[in-house]
């Protein structure tokens, strides 16, 4: 039996396109792969997470139409289709089972995840009994996502009858969350001895970026099919049903990625989908010379192509003719537009402008985020005139810390580098580099600067990257308290100051455009610190 699995990239809201994507890949399983069966991820035709568009009668509408449409429009192949089903008040997180014109099953999600990114008990009633249904001479247990990562689901499957589970998935990409995936769903089929196919949504929606990376096992728990990552397509899975008990043999399996890999085509994928989903001609960013822009304008020629972004030197009196030569040699190895725009006379301007106000009082950092907001200004003035979306550049240590300037660097429709540490860049500009030479070597190399001070460095106001790194970590996605990071040999000084930095800059954070997540815990959705505390 052939099954198809669509890894497809839906677009919340857009019910009609969505629908199109649903009607294609059936036809394309059907009638040029040859399949019998084609898989859906979870709320296709809402796209994932649809969030309090929910509670919109039009959606609800539109989601009814479409899913009347499909059922009635495909014939000759069974489907399996994730949607959200409206019943009275009720919202279910649903997929049905489907073929010419019939609705053979209907799950309802059984385990609404209510943590990190997902807040599905704000928007779903949970079901609670087991949906199992035979196609092809095979009876498949169906369940939805968080169902799996449960033993009692895929139990109460195996005890219904099931030969085979399938698991549709709106599965957000995190660092670690692809070999987690792999290892619950190889338990899943040990503890019940029976095969697991396990599809997955691909795209970004926002923050966050969906990897596709969909994989069967067998009743062992072997992985024997895998599917590429962070790429669109329908697989097929071949399930033999000729012996006694239907199994999954083994078939293509696709090489995993390294986390380097995988966090840069989650960037690549995040800023690529959140430009074009938007509807935004190109985007323009500003380049200083330094690592964290040089990666950000590699990262976006490789979502957008060269002709679609628009590079911006913006150079004072403190910028270093090396910072001018290098982001000049960047732009002509990406083959971009790129622009220099001094911003001399702006900052000049401005300082006279509040003489008066300053009268007595000597220069500081006022004066330096002066610079960067004058940057800001002539940045978010070439967005507004020319269309294009503005990125910003600054990557999660800095964010932490507040080492940025609100109105400033800060400004942007989209941060690719939000979730990735300062330790994460470097070594995402050195796999970028191993792929071209885009980015110059002494960028790399070259102490970190913001440049708006005679001989800054990051490390006049910050621990070295590798010391505050670790504590970053430790304490936004661990939880750990100052003793426990402490323990982990930091002076207790230094953890003491970074954790002050991080709670008094959560107003920054706020403020701060939407990014890629990329770590278990990523500013944004699932990090919510009140600004007002006494903690």
């Amino acid at each position: 039996m052939r099954i198809a699995l669509a890894q497809i990239n839906t677009r919340v809201g857009a019910i009609d396109a969505n629908t199109e994507s649903v009607l294609e890949a059936a036809a394309q399983a059907r009638d040029r792969l040859g399949c019998e069966f084609v898989l859906y991820p979870e709320l296709t035709l809402s796209g994932y997470p649809p969030e309090d568009l929910l509670f919109h009668r039009g959606l609800r509408d539109r989601v009814e139409a479409a899913f009347t449409r499909v059922r009635e429009g495909v014939s000759g192949i069974a489907m399996c289709l994730g949607y959200p089903e409206y019943d009275g008040e009720a919202i279910y997180n649903s997929a049905a089972m489907l073929r010419d014109g019939e609705i053979l099953a209907n799950h309802r999600k059984w385990a609404l995840p209510n943590y990190a990114v997902f807040d599905e008990k704000r928007y779903f009633t949970a079901a609670n009994g087991p949906t199992v249904t035979e196609i092809g001479g095979c009876r498949f247990g169906l369940i939805i996502c968080e169902d799996a990562w449960t033993p009692e689901p895929c139990r109460a499957c195996r005890e219904a009858g099931a030969e085979v589970i399938l698991v549709i998935n709106g599965s957000p990409y995190h660092m670690n969350q692809v070999a987690e995936r792999e290892r619950i769903l190889a338990e899943r089929a040990r503890e019940n001895g029976v095969p697991l196919i396990y599809l997955n949504l691909v795209g970004g929606q926002d923050e966050l970026v969906f990897d596709g990376g969909s994989f069967a096992v067998d009743a062992g728990g072997e992985v024997v099919f895998r599917a590429p990552s962070f790429e669109a397509g329908i697989h097929v899975v071949e399930v033999d049903t000729a012996g006694a008990r239907p199994r999954v043999p083994p078939q293509a399996v696709a090489p995993p990625l390294s986390i380097v890999e995988s966090v840069h085509a989650a960037l690549v994928l995040g800023t690529r989908d959140y430009v074009e989903k938007n509807g935004f001609p190109g985007v323009v960013l500003g380049l200083s010379g330094g690592i964290d822009s040089a990666l950000t304008l590699s990262i976006a020629v490789d979502a957008l192509g060269p002709e679609r972004v628009h590079a911006v030197m913006m150079p004072s009196r403190f910028t270093s003719q090396m910072s001018r030569e290098d982001a000049a040699e960047q732009t002509k190895r990406h083959g971009v537009r790129y622009d220099v725009l001094p911003i001399g006379p702006i900052v000049d301007a401005v300082v006279d402008v509040l003489g008066d106000v300053f009268a007595g009082r000597d220069p500081d950092t006022t004066e330096e985020n002066i610079q960067a907001r004058s940057r800001g200004l002539v940045l978010m003035a070439i967005s507004n005139k020319l269309g294009e979306m503005l990125l910003s550049t600054g990557n999660k240590s800095e964010m932490a810390v507040g080492y940025a300037t609100l109105y400033g660097d800060m400004a942007g429709g989209f941060a690719p580098l939000k979730d990735c540490s300062k330790t994460m860049v470097y070594a995402l500009a050195r796999y970028r580099n191993s792929l071209s030479a885009s980015i110059p070597e002494r960028v790399i190399e070259r102490p970190p600067s913001a440049e708006l001070a005679p001989d800054q460095k990051d490390s006049d106001s910050l621990p070295p990257y590798d010391v505050l790194d670790p504590i970053l970590e430790s304490f936004i996605e661990r939880d750990s308290s100052i003793d426990q990071i402490t323990a982990q040999g930091f002076g207790r000084n230094t953890v003491a100051d970074v954790l002050q930095m991080v709670r008094r800059n959560e107003y920054k954070r706020r403020q701060a455009p939407p990014g890629v997540r990329i770590s278990g815990r990523a500013f944004g959705r699932d990090w919510r610190y009140p600004i007002t505390s006494g903690y």
